[in-house]
């Protein structure tokens, strides 16, 4: 008898040999997934660069058309904007105060991306002398999304360090990896509002050599560093990411 493999030692054995079996199936399912994943992303991102250069491309033969005809070209209207607030709140009046916790713009340095419409227009022209905003380029997204960007999950401010943790938050949305959203914050897609907020404000550093123009205070059309800054925002955001 000394030689009997007792009934339950032979069931414990199926069961741990069952279970693995299952465990390497998954690994190897879920690196398949993982694999597919990569290169929808790819093809994702090549479809992307080709959608830029298209309109890149639009815009610079629309240019050329207008001179050679002796015309002005004038580009469709931004619709999205960069809002940097830059000045404190120490003494104003509660409606900017409010203004600003809508944009999420709490501390000093903080950003966001706002769409632009007719109400975000007015609440922006109210708060003017305490941001900074213009129309971001592709480079300005992408480096602020990818050097600076932090989601909301759970609550949380989590780095974007793999696209699991914009595919967990925004998949719902077809929004799975990180160049999904650059491109649906840049092109103002469908899904705009919850990308947006998926975003947590930007931290930036103050600007390096200081804000440009004499003072804060003043607009930036007055040589200044206030208020609406169009494509000149650009250069705002290289100095304070």
């Amino acid at each position: 008898m000394a030689g009997v493999v007792p009934e339950s030692f032979k069931k414990k054995q199926a069961r741990d040999a069952e279970l693995a079996a299952a465990a390497n199936k998954a690994a190897q399912d879920a690196e398949k997934a993982m694999a597919q994943f990569n290169k929808d992303i790819y093809a994702k991102a090549e479809a992307y660069a080709t959608e830029y250069e298209q309109l890149e491309k639009t815009a610079i033969d629309n240019r050329r058309q207008a001179k050679a005809s002796g015309q002005l070209y004038v580009p469709d209207e931004a619709k999205v904007v960069f809002v940097v607030r830059i000045r404190g709140t120490i003494g104003v009046s509660p409606k900017v105060k409010k203004i600003l916790r809508l944009f999420r713009l709490r501390q000093i340095n903080n950003a966001t991306f706002v769409r632009v419409n007719a109400a975000t227009t007015k609440m922006l022209r109210l708060i003017e002398p305490f941001i900074a905003y213009g129309n971001p380029n592709l480079k300005s997204v992408r480096e602020l999304i990818y050097k600076r960007g932090y989601g909301k999950v759970s609550g949380q401010r989590v780095p974007l360090s793999s696209n699991t943790v914009v595919s967990a938050a925004l998949g719902e949305y077809g929004i799975v990896c990180v160049e999904d959203l650059i491109h649906e914050i840049f092109t103002v897609g469908p899904h705009f509002k919850e990308a947006a907020n998926f975003l947590w404000p930007f931290k930036l550093n103050t600007p390096r050599k200081g804000y440009p123009g004499r003072k804060k205070l003043i607009h930036f059309n007055e040589n200044g560093a206030c208020g609406m800054q169009g494509d000149k925002i650009n250069h705002l955001i290289k100095k304070m990411i």
